[in-house]
């Protein structure tokens, strides 16, 4: 019987899969005119599969060298001539499961290639007369990068020969990984295996500016997602409506690969079948609250970048606007990471569920400190009555413990981070029940800060910061405005008040706006 893999490589006959033909076609598209090509895809993207579908897609007129250098020891790089032997003897295991003859296979093996030069001579010998195809998973685990990169060297000198009709070399070559190759020194740096001169270009001196541009959209879009589940409902016979369902997986994940797979396996195995939008929904929230490879990952990141850690942060909780800017180093590694994502231009983060994690992550180290540690004595009892959540309750109970607690000592941390507080109270309101995520994606760039999920309700909220009456009657235009997209008949305005003594104007009250209504507090 069939699953829903989230571990590694998937094959049709085993896993459930979504139909990437489509992706594949492109990608065949690019091997038939001989290009060069990096997959430089997020952590568990779909980039292994991907390559397997791609070596058994390969017409008969190819031959298919497929390894990886996944779990390879330091010694496979520590020289070049570690380097060579270890990438004949991978290319060589690969060949035996390749359409060519047994002389062929051994050929590819030779002591006595100890060098880099000796290995372009090997390389001319094996290529003449046959398309053959070099793929290299990841290729980012190697560590040492400066032999590989010197690998990268030979390889760019041998297509730049055989353009000019003067070498024989692979037809096509495609790395998989992480990082992006012309960026592979910024990811030495940052593990402190490499320290570049003050002179030295430190991202884009690479050897690996013969590569063609890859721009197949690697996230399954909600069409691609349907295909998986059909598979899933020929076997199972669930009597699901399956646009409805992949349109709200979709929704969460943005076609995020591992995150697609991850909520189906929930709804399989965890949440009895149950597949609508309610069972999407608590499969989000288990999602959003376990503990797995990809969400240590985002930690890991944001833990040892700093930089990184800001820039989400800013985005994410100080509600920031930044331009998406493809050249600027910092948005590049967000992007290459899977974090960011373009929106109408903006950086954002690129999709809910990495929204609730990160947002999670970065309430937990905030909890924690002598600030936060000071607004409590509020349960998820007070605020939860007859199984529903009383939004309006909840935000006169922060009302009350912030004009309580707060003092003119704390302005300058509110004014910063007055979000993050308010999302400190509220997550162990929620918590286990609901959760909630940041709309940040909008094409018509309105901002609406926090919705919340809680059971089958939603509630709709905007903060912002007192900026005078004028920009308030505007944040209640702009609440009625994605209170209408989202069909609410009710929304709540949390403004934060920084002036000091009798200018302040605190209020906690519903303002009518003929069919819909706003429930307005200002602190």
């Amino acid at each position: 019987m069939r699953k829903f893999n989230v571990a590694g490589l998937c094959v049709p006959s085993e896993d459930y899969m979504v139909d990437i033909s489509g992706k594949l076609k492109q990608i065949m598209e690019l091997i038939g005119s001989g290009s060069y090509f990096t997959i430089n895809r997020a952590r568990q993207y779909g980039k292994t599969t991907t390559l397997d579908m791609i070596e058994k897609a390969l017409p008969e007129e190819y031959t298919a060298a497929s390894i990886s250098f996944e779990g390879l020891g330091d010694e496979s790089f520590a020289s070049p001539e570690a380097f060579c032997h270890e990438f004949m003897e991978l290319v060589q295991e690969a060949l035996e499961f390749a359409n060519v003859s047994d002389e062929y296979k051994e050929s590819w093996f030779d002591g006595q290639v100890a060098t880099f030069k000796k290995l372009s001579r090997h390389i001319t010998k094996m290529c003449k007369g046959k398309k053959l195809v070099l793929l290299i998973d990841e290729v980012d685990k190697t560590s040492d990068n400066r032999v590989f990169l010197h690998f990268l060297g030979v390889l760019r000198d041998k297509f730049l020969q055989k353009k000019r009709g003067k070498d024989y070399t692979f037809h096509s070559v495609i790395l998989a990984g992480v990082y992006n190759i012309k960026n592979i020194k910024l990811k030495m740096i940052n593990e402190g295996s490499y320290v570049p001169s003050d002179t030295e270009n430190k991202l884009y001196n690479s050897p690996w500016n013969i590569a063609s541009d890859f721009e197949v959209d690697m996230s399954f879009g909600p069409e691609e997602i349907a295909t998986m589940l059909s598979q899933y409902e020929a076997d199972h016979n669930t009597g699901m409506d399956i646009p409805a369902v992949s349109d709200e997986i979709h929704r969460y994940t943005d076609g995020y690969p591992f995150l697609v797979s991850r909520i189906c396996k929930h709804i399989d195995e965890k949440l009895g079948r149950d597949w609508t939008a309610e069972g999407v929904y608590n499969a989000v929230k288990i999602l959003a609250a376990e503990k797995n490879t990809l969400s240590d990952d985002i930690v890991k990141n944001l833990e040892s970048n700093k930089d990184l850690h800001d820039l989400v942060y800013n985005i994410l909780i100080k509600g920031e606007a930044k331009k998406f800017v493809a050249n600027d180093p910092l948005i590049d590694l967000g992007a290459m990471f899977g974090f960011i994502t373009s929106s109408g231009g903006k950086a954002a983060v690129s999709n809910r569920v990495f929204e609730l994690v990160m947002a999670d992550y970065f309430i937990s180290k905030e909890s924690r400190s002598s600030v936060n540690k000071r607004i409590s004595g509020v349960l998820q009892n007070d605020v939860v009555i007859g199984g529903r959540f009383d939004m309006e309750l909840c935000l006169r109970k922060f009302a009350e413990h912030y004009a309580r607690i707060f003092s003119e000592r704390d302005y300058e941390f509110l004014e910063n981070h007055g979000r993050l507080l308010f999302l400190t109270y509220l997550a162990p309101l929620i918590n286990g029940q609901g959760f909630y995520h940041m709309e940040s994606q909008f094409t018509d760039l309105r901002r609406m800060d926090v919705v919340v999920d809680f059971g089958l309700d939603q509630f709709i909220l905007e903060l912002k910061l007192w900026r005078g009456e004028s920009k308030h009657e505007e944040a209640y235009e702009q609440l009625l405005g994605y209170m209408g997209s989202k069909n609410a008949d009710a929304g709540y305005l949390l403004t934060f008040d920084f002036r000091k003594g009798t200018n302040k104007a605190p209020r906690a009250e519903w303002v009518d706006f003929g069919a819909r209504r706003i429930f307005d507090v200002v602190v």
